[in-house]
């Protein structure tokens, strides 16, 4: 091989070396804006940032299986009467309420076509198009699983159901264009 024939080769894999790298960082760009906090939290738990990428890019090919749907108008309008009812149920039994948004949440999840039941499997595959609401879910799953075992308060029930409804609120809108009616009540849930 001749001098200009190794140049020209040593510029294709700096070219190539360029592309890839250029287009791995396209890619962690992209991943870590659509799952936000999401992102963050898979790449402590994986520890490494390829295989955290590897199991978000899994994530979202499992749920494109999935036949996820929006609800019918009718049919939000009734699960968020019967929230609302859940809610005012806290006030004379806290346990029963967030027992009962539990088990409201995991409705409207098997309503939309996501499978229940396995807390860790709904945070993966809830991560692809809900990826905000998840520390929510989380918290509040945390927060429920202390009280069952006798180790909180009331007042952190009141925050698990906060909690929930950021969840429940964001699944129902799922596909629908957020109004700034819609806006500014989730803002005033966050508080």
């Amino acid at each position: 091989m001749n001098q200009d024939m190794i140049w020209l080769i040593a510029a294709a894999v700096v070219v190539i070396a360029v592309v890839a790298y250029a287009a791995q960082r396209m890619r962690s760009r992209r991943l870590r804006s659509h799952f936000g906090p999401e992102y963050d939290q898979a790449l402590e738990g994986f520890g490494h940032r390829r295989a955290a990428e590897r199991a978000l890019v899994d994530r979202a090919r499992r749920v494109d299986k999935l036949e996820i749907r929006a609800l019918p108008a009718m049919r939000r309008d009734e699960l968020f009467a019967r929230w609302q009812a859940v809610q005012a149920e806290f006030v004379d039994d806290p346990d029963s309420a967030v027992r009962e948004a539990h088990a409201l949440l995991a409705t409207v999840m098997r309503e939309q076509g996501y499978p229940t039941g396995k807390f860790d499997e709904e945070v993966e595959l809830l991560s692809v198009h809900h990826p905000a609401a998840l520390q929510h879910y989380r918290h509040a799953h945390r927060l429920a699983d202390d009280r069952a075992g006798g180790r909180s308060t009331t007042e952190d029930l009141r925050q698990a159901m906060i909690h929930y409804r950021a969840l429940f609120d964001d699944l129902l809108h799922l596909g629908m264009p957020r109004t700034a009616a819609t806006a500014r009540r989730e803002v005033r849930h966050e508080a």
